[in-house]
């Protein structure tokens, strides 16, 4: 199941909900997930791939979907922006070292 985390890109102060561990959310809705949370050159990918593989895609992504969203998430800006024990568990699940 997924978690939540805050994220905060501090140069712009815009607050963002980020989400480590297996998606539920996109095993159910697929390319909508990214659609939704604003990524649409993600989504039309996701959709494609949807597509082509008979919805096998949706099965595999819902394990890694989450962890991507998260990578472009602090490659964009964005800083883990929670308690601390929140901030930690993601770091660990999401492979990140504490700076």
């Amino acid at each position: 199941m997924a978690q939540k985390v805050q994220l905060l890109n501090p140069t712009t102060g815009l607050m963002k909900q980020g989400f480590y561990g297996f998606s539920w959310t996109y095993l159910f809705f697929g390319w909508f997930v990214p659609l939704f949370r604003g990524e649409l050159g993600v989504a039309a990918l996701h959709l494609m791939f949807t597509i082509f593989t008979f919805g096998f895609w949706q099965l595999i992504v819902a394990f890694l979907y989450n962890k991507q969203y998260m990578t472009r998430m602090i490659e964009k800006g964005y800083r883990l922006n929670d308690e601390e024990h929140v901030m930690d568990a993601a770091r660990m699940k999401l492979g990140m070292v504490k700076v």
